[in-house]
């Protein structure tokens, strides 16, 4: 099956002190590119999860970001005030107020700033046999979502490329069906230039003949109409093969503007050069649509 390179894939998954929240997305990338965010209770799981990405994925750019939310009392970031010790500090702040005779006390923000006022609860320690499973299975759930979107994408991405193929074979045939008129068509024409400058002299004509055949085969398209289908034909196959074919299609989408691109610079014809200007258009397209292919 082909695959895109861009989607998206959401899970959430829950245990009994902790639950995550787990985002990955993929844009393209010439190679596999993973970036993980992962909270500091969970950083000793990166190694794994990165592994796990790896096996799902094989091209692309890939953020994966895990949030970590508690659950029930013992929350894993609450927070505490020191009422009494906040008291103090206004007690004092105010008497020096009055003795300065400041008129404006302390606020509330100024306050909660304050050394002690406000602290975090100890992190209670999380366990790898607590923690792993979860993950893993959150990752897996957030990757099969985004592999499934990427599918659907290269679903569509492979239909196109079907039809500007088909587009493309249909330039080419019309190309390989002009071609003989062409060249006796240039051979009639070289005759008759070397006639006019020649005027009323006899031409050797197995001379004559002899040029001809080296400037016919200066302008023979053959080979490079022959290696054209052969890739055409490469790149539906590897269409139907599926897998992660993106960077193939691409070296093919060049090697065949390479070929076309040598059509049009040896054709003396003005509708196979129209067909040169088809087969280039149709490729460029067909070129940035394999670029959006693993």
């Amino acid at each position: 099956m082909i695959r895109s390179m861009t989607g998206y894939g959401r899970a959430e998954v829950a245990g009994e002190r902790l639950a995550l929240s787990v985002e990955c997305k993929s844009v393209n990338h010439r190679h596999l590119d993973i970036a993980l965010k992962l909270p500091r209770a969970l950083g000793a799981l990166e190694a794994d999860m990165r592994r796990l990405v790896q096996a799902a994925m094989a091209r692309g750019r890939i953020d994966v970001n895990v949030t970590l939310n508690p659950i029930g009392v013992g929350s894993l970031t609450s927070l505490s005030v020191d009422v009494t010790l906040a008291r103090e500090y206004l007690t004092v702040t105010r008497q020096l107020t009055d003795e300065l005779g400041l008129e404006n006390g302390p606020t509330l923000g100024w306050l909660l700033e304050q050394p002690g006022v406000i602290s975090r609860a100890a992190e209670p320690v999380l366990s790898a046999e607590e923690t792993a499973p979860l993950l893993e299975e959150g990752v897996s759930r957030a990757l099969g979502e985004l592999q499934a979107r990427r599918e659907a994408e290269g679903a569509a991405l492979a239909k196109e490329l079907l039809a500007l193929h088909e587009a493309l074979s249909t330039q080419v045939e019309a190309i390989a069906e002009r071609a003989p008129a062409a060249v006796e068509r240039r051979a009639v024409r070289l005759r008759a230039r070397i006639q006019s400058l020649v005027g009323d002299i006899t031409v050797d004509e197995s001379r004559l003949a002899t040029e001809v055949a080296v400037w016919a085969e200066k302008t023979d398209i053959s080979e490079e109409l022959a290696r054209l289908r052969t890739h055409l034909d490469q790149f539906a196959l590897l269409l139907r093969t599926g897998g992660p074919v993106g960077r193939t299609l691409d070296f093919l989408a060049q090697e065949m503007n390479r070929e076309v691109n040598t059509v049009g610079s040896k054709a003396d014809d003005l509708e196979i050069s129209h067909a040169v200007i088809a087969c280039k258009s149709a490729l460029e397209k067909l070129r940035e649509q394999a670029q959006n292919i693993e």
